[in-house]
C-alpha cells in the first residue's frame, strides 16, 4: 500500500447517464446521503464541465466540486478566472479547479484551436491563474498568451487547489511542481507505481486523483464490448498512446492500433486483449467494482472520481447504491 498523504475520497463524475441535467437532483442527493465525498465533472462532447457542478452545489452542499478537465485551451486566461471565481463564489471552499491539455481531437477538430505547445498552455494558465484569483491586476507576458492589465472583479474568498490532468513525465513533473496535484486518466493501479513518485517528488504533499471508468455489471461479456467501445475512442488519441506505450502496452495494443489506422474499427475493437480492458476498465459485481476501486486507492489515489459507464442494464441509482463506500 501506498503511503497515505491525504484521506482517500469517493467521488462520482457528474453528470449521471438516466436523464438531463434537471432531472438528477434525486441522484446528487442520494450520493451525498451515501458517503460520496466529491462530484467531478469531464468537458468534451456532453454539457459544459460547469453546470452540472453549479447544480451539485446546491443540492449537495456538504460535497467537494471539481472539474476533471477544463481544456487550457478553449477559454481564454480572464474567461478561465472567471469561470473559476464563479464556481467559488457558488461552492466557497469546495471547489477544485482541473485543468489539462486536452487532446488535438477535442482543441484543433472540434473548436478549430490551433492545439500547440500543449505543456506550456497549461503550465501557463497555472500561473496566471495562481495571481489573478487573488484579485491581482495581471499583465504579463507569459510563452503561449499575453495578459494586459486584467484585474478580476470576483469574490474568491479561498484560494481553491489546482489540480493539472498528466499521462507522462513532464506534464506528471509540472502538476506536482506548478500545481496541488494531477488528475489520472485510463490507468491501471499497476501504473500508479511509476507515476505516483514522479508527482511526490516534486511536491510529497501533492493530490492525486484518477478518472475510474465503472461498468457495474456481473456480464463480463457485456462489460467488455462496452468498455472495448469506449477504449478505442480513447488509445489512439496520440497522447493517450504514447502513455499506454510508456506503461509497457506497446505489444497488446499494437494489432489494434494497426487495424484502427487501417480503417476496420470492428476487428479493431475485437483485438483489444481481454486482459487489457479488464486492468483499464473496472467491472462486475458491486463487491468486485469496489474492491477494484480500493486497489486504486491503496496504490497512491487520493480521490477516485468514478464514471459509470452508460449501457450495462443497470440504471444510475442502482450503480449509486451499488459503488456506495
Amino acid at each position: 500500500m501506498a503511503e497515505r498523504v491525504h484521506p482517500p475520497r469517493w467521488g462520482m463524475t457528474v453528470p449521471l447517464n438516466d436523464g438531463p441535467l434537471h432531472t438528477q437532483r434525486e441522484a446528487i442527493e442520494l450520493l451525498e446521503a451515501k458517503g460520496y465525498t466529491d462530484l467531478w465533472s469531464a468537458e468534451a462532447m456532453g454539457v459544459d464541465g460547469l453546470s452540472p457542478l453549479l447544480l451539485g452545489s446546491q443540492w449537495a452542499p456538504s460535497m467537494r466540486l471539481g472539474t476533471a478537465i477544463l481544456p487550457a485551451f478553449t477559454r481564454g486566461p480572464a474567461l478561465m478566472a472567471q469561470t473559476v471565481a464563479g464556481m467559488c463564489e457558488a461552492a466557497p471552499g469546495r471547489f477544485v479547479v482541473g485543468i489539462g491539455s486536452s487532446s488535438n481531437v477535442i482543441v484543433e477538430n472540434w473548436n478549430d484551436i490551433e492545439f500547440t505547445e500543449p505543456y506550456k498552455r497549461t503550465r501557463d494558465l497555472v500561473r496566471f491563474l495562481r495571481v489573478a484569483l487573488t484579485g491581482e491586476k495581471v499583465t504579463e507576458t507569459y510563452d503561449t498568451f499575453d495578459v494586459k492589465g486584467f484585474r478580476l472583479m470576483a469574490n474568491v474568498e479561498e484560494q481553491p487547489k489546482i489540480l493539472v490532468a498528466a499521462l507522462r513525465q513532464g506534464m506528471l513533473k509540472m502538476a506536482g511542481r506548478e500545481a496541488d496535484g494531477a488528475i489520472l486518466n485510463w490507468l491501471a493501479p499497476s501504473d500508479l507505481e511509476t507515476i505516483v513518485p514522479i508527482v511526490r517528488g516534486e511536491n510529497p504533499d501533492a493530490e492525486i486523483a484518477a478518472r475510474l471508468f465503472v461498468i457495474p455489471t456481473e456480464d463480463a461479456d457485456t462489460a467488455r464490448a462496452i468498455a472495448r467501445f469506449l477504449m478505442g475512442a480513447y488509445v489512439n488519441v496520440p497522447v493517450y498512446r504514447a502513455f499506454h506505450e510508456w506503461m509497457g502496452r506497446t505489444e497488446a495494443l499494437t494489432e489494434h492500433w494497426d487495424l484502427w489506422a487501417a480503417g476496420d474499427r470492428k476487428a479493431a475493437m475485437a483485438a483489444i486483449p481481454d486482459d487489457v480492458v479488464d486492468e483499464l476498465v473496472i467491472h462486475g459485481s458491486a463487491e468486485q467494482c469496489k474492491a477494484r476501486i480500493t486497489e486504486y486507492i491503496d496504490a497512491g489515489v487520493d480521490t477516485a472520481a468514478i464514471a459509470i459507464v452508460p449501457h450495462s442494464g443497470t440504471s444510475d441509482l442502482e450503480a449509486i447504491e451499488m459503488l456506495a463506500p
